[in-house]
């Protein structure tokens, strides 16, 4: 016996080949599972390797090789610091290209948040200039909504250091 709703989807090829499309071409570039949790991480204000390192416990050749990748990309920048009596090192911020993937992020934290957390969130997003609560949404094209340097990440509970709350 057939399944009668099958009779409804008819032969189909998507009208946008995967060397134009880009949300192809973006997944070929960030989709690998260490490149999203290490932009997640710049975005949170996360910069120094070290940092990164125990946050993901990702391994370090890893981490180091993911990092090249996204500076390459221009995603991530480089940025000098030197801690107190040691050498200068390289910390990791976002460019204006990462910061562009803030919507993608808080689209994914969204949606992580509403089907595999059981609609629980770790994090308020809200508008600096009211204090409204923010979500990722469409707005028309001639409407424009708050930009993400409106936006302040409020954490609802203190991370492993402690720190209760921040903006990136």
């Amino acid at each position: 016996m057939s399944n009668s709703n099958n009779s409804l989807i008819e032969p189909k090829n998507t009208p946008v080949p995967l060397d134009k499309c880009g949300m192809a071409l973006a997944a070929q570039h960030l989709m690998e599972k260490w490149n999203m949790l290490i932009i997640r991480e710049a975005f949170y204000g996360v910069a120094r390797f070290e940092d990164i390192l125990e946050d993901l416990q990702i391994p370090r050749s890893v981490l180091t090789t993911r990092l090249k990748q996204l500076v390459a990309l221009g995603i991530l920048d480089r940025t000098p610091y030197q801690p107190e009596g040691s050498r200068t090192r390289n910390g990791y911020v976002l460019t204006k290209k990462g910061w562009d993937l803030g919507l993608t992020i808080l689209a994914l934290m969204q949606w992580g948040d509403t089907h595999l957390n059981g609609g629980e969130s770790q994090i308020s997003v809200v508008d600096k200039r009211n204090g409204d609560p923010l979500r990722v949404g469409l707005v028309p094209m001639d409407q424009n909504g708050p930009s993400l340097t409106d936006l302040e990440i409020v954490f609802k509970h203190p991370n492993k250091k402690g720190v209760p709350n921040g903006t990136p």
